[in-house]
């Protein structure tokens, strides 16, 4: 699912269950092996969401994105934080679950 600064938010808060929020870039290598390797990995996600860094300077500013690509945690439309993980089936999983175990915060 593609996100965009326009509905961006109205999209995640009501999304019911986990989403995998990620920024990417087309420019950047690292972003294409991204988009080439999530979508077959076996994550607790019921989906995935992508948001174009180049295109949604309002989301990329909100969201404070220093790097690409960047990936963020959202169940509900409540937001769960950043990930810092290697793009790794199993440690994208364990970091996910971790996210989750934590408070909750609003939609930055």
């Amino acid at each position: 699912m593609e996100l965009t600064d326009f509905d961006a938010d109205q999209r995640l808060l009501t999304l019911p269950g986990t989403s995998l929020v990620v920024f990417t870039s087309i420019g950047c290598s690292s972003c294409r092996v991204a988009r080439r390797m999530l979508p077959d990995m076996q994550l607790p996600i019921d989906q995935l969401c992508w948001i174009d860094a180049g295109n949604n300077g309002g989301l990329v500013e909100r969201y404070e994105i220093f790097h690409l690509p960047a990936l963020f945690v959202v169940r509900d439309g409540e937001f769960y934080g950043e990930l810092k993980s290697r793009l790794s089936e199993g440690e994208l999983a364990h970091h996910i679950r971790l996210a989750l175990q934590l408070e909750p915060d609003e939609l930055p």
